[in-house]
Order: C-alpha cells, then structure tokens, then sequence
C-alpha cells in the first residue's frame, strides 16, 4: 500500500512532465498513437469514474456550510472562462473549427487538477475540491447551453445530444463510482490510491490521440492555438484570484479561485469535441491540458513560496485530491 501510494503520488507531481513527453512523441511518430483516437471517451470515463470513487458527503457539507463561497466560486468557473473565450476568438478573428475548440474548453467545468494544484498552493483546498465537484455535476445542463450560446455562430450546435453526450462521459461514470464506493467501503482504498496513475494514463492518451490525429493541423495551426490557449488560461487564473478578492475572501480562498477558474477539464473538451466537432476543434483542449498543469505547477510553487504565516486556514488534506484530469 505504502509503494503503491508513493507511487501514486511520484506520477502525481510529475504528471505535466508525461504529458508534455508523449504530447512531442506523438507529434513526431504520429502513427503510432492514432489507434487511440476511438478511445476517447472511455478513457475519460475512466477518469470520472474514478473521480467518484474519491467523492465523499463531506465535500458536499461545504455546500451548506459556504453557501455563499460555493456560489461565487461556481459563478466564476462558469462566466470567467467561457466569456474570455468567446472575446478571444473575436480578437483574434480565428478559424470556425479553432473559434469552437476555444470556446469548448472555456465551457468546461473546472478540472480535478484544480484540487492539487489549491493543496500545493496552500490554499482553501476543501473548497476547491466542492468547487469542482459541483460545477462537475452542473456540467451536463451549463456546459451544452454555453456551447450553444457562444459558438452556434460558427457550427451547427444540438443542445439535446450534447447534453445526452455530457450525461454518459460525467454523471453516469460518477454515479457508478460512488455506488462502488457505497457497496465496497473501505475494500476499495486500494484502488483510490492507485487513481493518479490511473487518471494520468488516461489523459496522456487523450492529449496523444488528439495530438497524433491532428498532427498536420497543429504544425500548421499550433503556434496560433498555444496563444490563445496560453492567454485564455492566464486570464482564467488571474481573474479567477481577482473574483476572490473582489469579494473579500481570504488569501486561501482567493487561491482557490484562480485555480478552480483557470484549470479546467479539458479532457472533457477534447472528448465533446471528438464526438461532435471536426478533429481541430479537439486540439485547444489538448495543448490547454498540458499547458494548464504546467503554468498550474509553477504558479502553486510561487504561491507556496510567498505564504504568510497567517495564510493557513482551511487547508486539507487533500487525500480525495489526488485524481489529475
């Protein structure tokens, strides 16, 4: 149990560095990670599957105990990302295929990376960790119906068979997750501290079917997709802090904020939009999933530098953090 925990937690805080490696690798030897394209969205239902796994009542008693916290948190998530998207597929006047890829993982609800990222910051990762379950549960009804507000200018949006889509990839796997949890107990403790390898398998698959099949576009297209992809998600983390501090939250609270905001979970964006979209409208999700761990990491790492000694409430233990999406 110990190895397999330290192990877990080893692929954990090293999961940008995979990510980034098979991103380049699939790139450069496209063929051989193509294969994984039909894969997508089983992949990402392993995922939430584990993700419930990790739920617990307690991260639902945050809830009630900050209602107004929740609130204000779920509010950013779901206003902050998806308008910076729209506003820069307007300035940068993009593509219809790459304008929907952008706007797609502004619509996102806010990725499980959030949680760890808030725990290495030393932020309020209890509230980051509800924040992200809630918009998570939201997602199948709010993500469908920003999609269509936002992007139906440019494709042809289904509101109905998005929202079915977003139902199968997210609430089904976590239902099934939390029944396991319910039946099994504490038999599955095992299996909860394998998630991060789990969870990082996956998504490196993901970012490597999307990368792989779109490997011409991305030569031709990438540099354009990166900086949109590098402002939206900068915007996203420092907006996000702003929110926090606009509303007088604590310093914990406040890193929360930029975290739950500015990471998202783009593994979703980039399954929707294998599903639904042309195969480019996949690939701001995937550069966003290796670009936001990555600006996450170093960013926690200056939070954590720069804490005061006063800045310690309401940091947990983050033991139901450790999935990475």
């Amino acid at each position: 149990m110990q190895v397999l925990d330290r192990i877990s937690r080893f692929i954990g805080s090293t999961f940008a560095y995979w990510v980034l490696l098979f991103a380049v690798v699939s790139f450069l030897v496209p063929a051989g990670f193509t294969w994984l394209a039909a894969y997508i969205t089983p992949l990402l239902g392993i995922v939430m599957f584990g993700m419930g796994l990790t739920l617990s009542i307690k991260d639902f008693k945050e809830v009630v105990k900050r209602p107004f916290d929740i609130l204000i948190g779920v509010l950013a998530q779901f206003i902050i990302m998806p308008g910076v998207a729209f506003l820069l597929t307007m300035v940068f006047h993009v593509s219809p295929e790459v304008a929907v890829g952008v706007i797609l993982v502004g619509c996102c609800p806010g990725g499980t990376s959030s949680n760890v990222m808030t725990f290495l910051a030393k932020g309020d990762t209890a509230l980051s960790v509800t924040m992200s379950s809630v918009t998570t549960l939201l997602a199948p009804i709010v993500t469908p119906f920003l999609i269509w507000l936002l992007a139906s200018q440019w494709v042809s949006i289904s509101f109905s068979s998005l929202f079915i889509s977003i139902l199968k990839i997210i609430l089904l796997p976590i239902f099934l997750g939390v029944i396991v949890k319910l039946i099994l107990g504490k038999r599955i403790e095992v299996g909860i501290k394998a998630l991060p390898i789990v969870s990082v398998v996956a998504i490196i698959a993901i970012v490597s079917a999307v990368v792989s099949s779109n490997q011409e576009k991305i030569a031709t297209n990438g540099l354009l997709i990166f900086a949109l992809v590098f402002l939206h998600n900068g915007l996203g983390l420092l907006l996000g802090y702003l929110s926090g501090k606009l509303f007088r939250m604590s310093e914990p609270k406040q890193r929360a904020l930029a975290f739950e905001v500015g990471l998202q979970n783009s593994a979703l964006g980039a399954s929707i939009a294998t599903a639904h979209f042309s195969p480019l409208a996949a690939v701001p999700s995937a550069i966003f999933s290796i670009w936001h761990n990555i600006s996450g990491a170093l960013l926690a790492n200056w939070f954590s530098k720069h804490t005061k000694e006063n800045v310690n409430e309401s940091i947990d233990d983050a033991e139901s953090s450790t999935s990475v999406l």
